[in-house]
């Protein structure tokens, strides 16, 4: 895992951020069909609602992998008819230059940037001139990115997190052939658990975090913000700086992480009362904000 960590980072693509930067982050949408195991259905609303804000706030959009479901899926056609109002948002961000996307285990077809270019033509819409055309065909998925904060030398590494998950890195088409052909058919009939994912294996996903977090000490402390695992992580100055901004799947909730005035939070989003008691969708701040120099 070393390795592949390594190579993470130095190959990632480097976003230099200052006090001015606003920044969300969200991973593990696992957009899927609309069917029985699109996990992703019930919070459709609640992330267009957020997206919606962070849009109009000037805000830089971060996913950082699985944010579509092409391991149960071998269509995207059939995702992005499913969840257009969500590829629209997206398109915005990207139109003024504020989305960065990576991939994950579940997308990791997005590494091929031909099979992007196919998709990108099947979401944003294509205009007339050309120059406008190349502009829009630019959407890049990316393995990893590097934030690097203006005048230090304080980086903060974005990635998905399957680089600390050998099997579903280095395997991750046998994961998905048993995934959509075996695991996805028990789940609906007999609701058996995915052993492959980290999210509903717990001795996986403790695993994958210390993989990490090993591979963090040996790299200076070096400060991670992931996905994969689907289980937030905020922890206390002084610790090890492993961040993770769980996911879009969580019950009637997405979490994610947000940085501002080189603050760091974690959010929910979710179904609440606002200040007048009626019922709509609100952010809850679960941790922070706390400053980025008590991790760096």
């Amino acid at each position: 895992m070393q390795s592949i960590l390594d190579q993470a980072l130095q190959n990632a693509k480097k976003v230099t951020i200052n006090c001015d930067s606003k920044l969300i982050f969200f991973s593990d949408l696992h957009r899927g069909d609309n069917s029985y195991a699109d996990d992703f259905v019930r919070n459709m609303q609640i992330y267009a609602d957020a997206l919606q804000h962070y849009y109009a706030a000037g805000f830089t959009y971060f996913e950082l992998g699985d944010g579509v479901e092409l391991w149960e899926n071998d269509s995207f056609e059939t995702i992005y008819n499913a969840h257009q109002e969500s590829f629209e948002l997206l398109r915005k961000f990207h139109l003024e230059q504020r989305a960065y996307m990576i991939w994950g285990n579940h997308d990791m077809v997005f590494r091929d940037p031909k099979v992007v270019e196919k998709m990108v033509q099947q979401y944003i819409r294509t205009p007339d001139e050309l120059q406008e055309k190349q502009k829009l065909f630019n959407l890049h998925y990316y393995e990893s990115i590097l934030l690097e904060i203006e005048n230090t030398e304080k980086t903060i590494l974005l990635i998905h997190g399957h680089q600390a998950d050998w099997f579903n890195y280095k395997f991750w088409k046998v994961s998905r052939f048993f995934v959509r052909y075996l695991w996805m058919p028990l789940q609906k009939w007999f609701n058996v658990k995915d052993p492959t994912s980290p999210a509903k294996n717990y001795k996986n996903l403790i695993r994958v975090e210390r993989n990490i977090q090993d591979w963090m000490l040996s790299n200076s402390n070096q400060m991670v913000i992931a996905g994969h695992t689907h289980r937030p992580r905020f922890p206390e100055p002084g610790d090890l700086p492993y961040f993770n901004d769980g996911s879009c799947v969580h019950p009637k909730s997405i979490i994610g992480i947000e940085i501002k005035d080189l603050e760091i939070s974690l959010v929910k989003w979710h179904n609440g009362l606002d200040e007048k008691k009626q019922n709509k969708i609100i952010k809850t701040v679960l941790e922070g904000p706390k400053s980025l120099d008590l991790y760096l």
